[in-house]
């Protein structure tokens, strides 16, 4: 039999739909596959129509173009529709070259097992348009709560890492260094940060006190009498006119410490004892060290964590640091395991002499990262700010000597510099 295709299933005596081959952009003439029902309308053009057998006034056209073998009207036939031109001859000519290629009888059961795979060419486009949202991930959230416990039971730090409070010993056995000036001005600009800051003066000469506005006469206590008298370092801080800003006041007295610590009873502690009562009220203290390496120095330097060491940028300020280093090694190795010299300021900066670049790139060349990146450079409003009782960014905040401050904490603390 002509028009069908042997096996096992067999057509229904219903008429199956037709297959027409749409045309298509592409260079080959070949049409995508549409099913169309018979309840569809006829196509427009006369000369696209099937030829009828049964119409006697179509039968010398039908014998014209013979049927294809295999191929028949009522069962599920295949055509080929070519409307790409609108021109005859160039019509005629696809037909006649498109209807040498006869295509097997589609077998109805054969075309509704494809037909769940066939995607319209409408709606493929509007799936291209529209594209599921990708939803987070679920485990991701239990990666952040698994890294933010562990994180609620640490102790507060800085953004550099380290833990607080921090206590520094701002030290140097040579003077007139930058030693005062360094720990007013850097705690004052970290009370402005919003840190708490301590300074505790050890100087018999009372600099940093006076520096922070405090008058020898306003108070009763001194850190003469914190290390002599084992008085309550809490009883002895005095607050200063700036927010977070506290100061542990010194006096001359303090010149005969020196003396009075040699036969006293764990002589190199006290000072760590008395910080230990008020260290959980700050985050930064620091301690200004007088212009020696006696026993108020080794006090310092057993008390602290790391020590901040100031350097003029000349020759002098180098000589001495090697004999620094040595006592911090040996403070270190006997009575304070976890001290370091963690920073390393340039002070007193000229940049008008090559002195002080060839003194900054030594520094640098031999402690490395130790160094602070900002160096503090000589200006004149820096020597009169004590005058007035007044830290560099009170009494000149829009100067270079507060801005080198205010870098400088930031560096120190970790912030944005």
């Amino acid at each position: 039999m002509r028009g069908r295709r042997r096996g096992r299933n067999r057509p229904s005596p219903q008429s199956p739909p037709s297959v027409e081959l749409a045309p298509a952009a592409a260079p080959g003439g070949q049409g995508a596959v549409k099913l169309l029902d018979a309840s569809e309308p006829e196509p427009e053009s006369p000369e696209d129509l099937p030829p009828d057998p049964h119409d006697p006034g179509d039968a010398p056209e039908a014998a014209d173009t013979p049927e294809p073998e295999g191929s028949s009207g009522t069962d599920g036939s295949v055509e080929v529709d070519t409307r790409e031109e609108p021109d005859p001859v160039a019509k005629k000519k696809k037909k006649s070259k498109a209807t040498t290629k006869t295509s097997p009888v589609v077998d109805p059961d054969s075309v509704e097992e494809s037909t769940p795979t066939f995607i319209p060419a409408e709606v493929s486009d509007v799936a291209d348009e529209v594209r599921p949202v990708p939803q987070p991930l679920e485990p991701a959230a239990e990666v952040v709560e698994d890294v933010a416990a562990p994180a609620a039971g640490r102790q507060p730090q800085s953004a550099a890492g380290t833990p607080l409070p921090r206590v520094m010993a701002v030290a140097n056995q040579k003077g007139g260094v930058g030693k005062t000036t360094t720990s007013v001005n850097l705690g004052a600009a970290l009370a402005e940060l919003g840190f708490r800051v301590l300074v505790i003066d050890l100087d018999p000469q009372g600099n940093a006190t006076t520096g922070l506005g405090i008058d020898a006469r306003n108070f009763e206590l001194s850190m003469y009498d914190v290390l002599m008298r084992d008085c309550s370092l809490e009883d002895c801080i005095e607050p200063t006119n700036m927010k977070h800003l506290f100061v542990a006041p010194a006096t001359i007295a303090l010149a005969g410490a020196e003396i009075e610590l040699v036969p006293a009873f764990s002589r190199e502690l006290k000072l760590k004892r008395a910080i230990e009562s008020v260290i959980d009220d700050f985050d930064y203290v620091l301690i200004d060290c007088p212009p020696s390496l006696g026993l108020i120095t080794v006090n310092a330097l057993a008390a602290a964590g790391e020590v901040l060491v100031p350097i003029q940028c000349e020759y002098y300020a180098l000589e001495g640091l090697s004999q620094l280093m040595r006592n911090v090694h040996l403070v270190a190795s006997n009575l304070n395991p976890r001290l370091d010299i963690s920073t390393i300021v340039l002070t007193m900066y000229d940049a008008r002499t090559k002195l002080a670049d060839q003194v900054a790139t030594e520094v640098r060349e031999h402690f490395g990262a130790k160094v602070c990146r900002i160096v503090i450079p000589r200006t004149v409003r820096l020597s009169e700010a004590p005058s007035f009782g007044q830290p560099i960014t009170a009494f000149d905040p829009a100067s270079r000597g507060a801005i080198a401050y205010r870098e400088l904490a930031k560096e120190v603390s970790g912030g944005t510099s």
